[in-house]
């Protein structure tokens, strides 16, 4: 089974590097590595230049943000299993992908944990995100899988449809919510961290990022047509306050 892990990348030269070992030392034979660079300004992309060689498709060019970054690169995808990590993170050891395929079963997609990382340093853990097991109606509890452990079929993509760009920050929570909870695909959780995320996410940034964000939660319900309880918006940013129990 191929899987295709993508990286979309604007101006990150500090992390990028990071990114690509984690992705080219897996133990894993059977991965084509995608990156997509926004036409970067700093020297990221002489950096990933270092490392064609180990790249099945690599494209530089302006785009309409992460999102459409993130659709070209499962457009340009062969692979049977699709899994996307920025690069801001990296991947916690080197049996993920192996380890995530084996969790993904017959499933349509795999999910695991993930913690946050200070900026300049991979091992200090300021939060960890225990995902846990996945029962139908979860979402109405403001529920979600992290995203950069999140590796689902390509056909997936093909039949549902692949990231908004109708929204800024919130087209991974609209894409999980359609695939997970509207059209009920198949899931399993290996319960395990396997990525490990630099804290300053777009949609954590600040108190107005988060209200924004948490605007576009409720357009990510509206435009599938689904209906979420009185409380879902509130039990969503809620739920992080575990994420500190480390």
């Amino acid at each position: 089974m191929k899987v295709s892990v993508i990286t979309i990348c604007f101006n990150s030269q500090d992390t990028i590097e990071d990114t690509i070992k984690s992705v080219i030392s897996q133990d894993y034979k059977d991965i084509e590595y995608i990156i997509v660079d926004g036409n970067s300004k700093d020297n990221t992309k002489s950096i990933i230049q270092k490392y064609k060689s180990k790249l099945a498709y690599y494209i530089s060019e302006p785009d309409l943000g992460i999102y459409d970054a993130m659709n070209k690169g499962i457009a340009a995808s062969c692979g049977d299993v699709i899994a996307i990590l920025n690069s801001d993170d990296v991947y916690a050891f080197k049996s993920v992908v192996s380890e995530m395929v084996n969790a993904l079963g017959n499933n349509d997609a795999v999910y695991a944990d993930l913690v946050y990382v200070g900026s300049n340093n991979l091992n200090s853990v300021k939060r960890a995100w225990k995902a846990g097991s996945y029962k139908k109606g979860l979402f109405y509890f403001g529920w979600m899988p992290p995203h950069p452990t999140f590796f689902v079929k390509k056909k997936c993509y093909d039949e549902l449809g692949t990231y908004s760009l109708d929204l800024n920050t919130s087209s991974d929570y609209e894409l999980m919510l359609r695939f997970i909870h509207k059209f009920n695909i198949s899931i399993s959780y290996l319960q395990k961290t396997i990525v490990k995320m630099r804290l300053g996410g777009a949609s954590n940034a600040s108190i107005k990022n988060r209200l924004l964000a948490n605007r576009e939660d409720k357009k990510a319900w509206k435009i599938n047509g689904l209906k979420p309880k009185a409380y879902t918006f509130l039990l969503k940013p809620l739920r992080k306050l575990n994420q500190f129990r480390i």
